[in-house]
C-alpha cells in the first residue's frame, strides 16, 4: 500500500511552486514506488497568512487515514503553526520542516504567519517532528532553527553542512527519516 506524503510550497505563488518542484522530485526519487507525493499549488490569498491555514486544512481533508506531512520554508512555518492552533482530527504520521522560518517583529503582514507563545505545549509530541536546515541558507538564516531547537527539544533537528535555501543537494535526509516512520 502507497503512503501518502502532502508537500507544501515554500513562497506564496506560481514561481515558488516552480521552484520547489525540484525538492519534491527529489524527495520522489528517494523515497520510491511506495510513496505518493501530494504537491498542490497554494496560490497566493489576500487574507492574512496567504490564506495557508484554510488551504492546509483543505488539503489534509482531501487525504486518507494518514498522511505525512513536509513543509518547505512559508509552508513549513504555516504547517506548524496551523499543528498548534488546529485540533487535528486527521492520523498525522509525521512532519518534516524545511528552511523553516521562526517569525518575529510587528509589522502588519508578519502578525498572521508568528507562532502563538505557547505553540510548543500545543503541539502533539506523539507526532513524529523533524526539523532541516541548511547551514548556508541564504533566506532563513539557521539561528532561526536554533530557536526552534530551544523551544521544541523533544523534536529531531538535522543540520545539513550546506545546500542552500532548495536543499541543493537533495532530500534524501527527510527521504530516510519518512522511511523510517511507521
Amino acid at each position: 500500500m502507497e503512503k501518502h506524503v502532502l508537500f507544501f510550497q515554500g513562497g506564496a505563488g506560481q514561481e515558488d511552486h516552480k521552484a520547489d518542484e525540484k525538492m519534491v522530485a527529489s524527495l520522489q526519487s528517494h523515497l520510491g514506488s511506495g510513496y505518493f507525493i501530494h504537491y498542490p499549488f497554494l496560490p497566493e490569498d489576500d487574507s492574512p497568512g496567504f490564506g495557508r491555514l484554510q488551504q492546509i486544512e483543505h488539503e489534509l481533508s482531501l487525504r486518507g487515514e494518514s498522511v505525512l506531512a513536509v513543509g518547505h520554508s512559508l509552508g513549513a512555518s504555516m504547517l506548524l503553526k496551523y499543528l498548534s492552533e488546529t485540533k487535528i482530527t486527521k492520523t498525522i504520521a509525521g512532519v518534516f520542516l524545511i528552511s523553516t522560518p521562526f517569525w518575529s517583529g510587528e509589522e502588519d503582514w508578519v502578525k498572521p504567519l508568528k507562532l502563538q507563545a505557547n505553540f510548543a505545549g500545543k503541539l502533539d509530541k506523539t507526532i513524529p517532528l523533524f526539523f532541516y536546515h541548511c547551514q548556508d541558507d541564504e533566506v532563513v538564516p539557521i539561528e532561526q532553527f536554533k530557536r526552534y531547537q530551544k523551544h521544541l527539544p523533544w523534536a529531531t533537528f538535522r543540520a545539513i553542512p550546506s545546500g542552500g535555501h532548495q536543499l541543493e543537494k537533495g532530500l534524501k535526509p527527510i527521504a530516510d527519516d519518512i522511511q523510517a516512520t511507521p
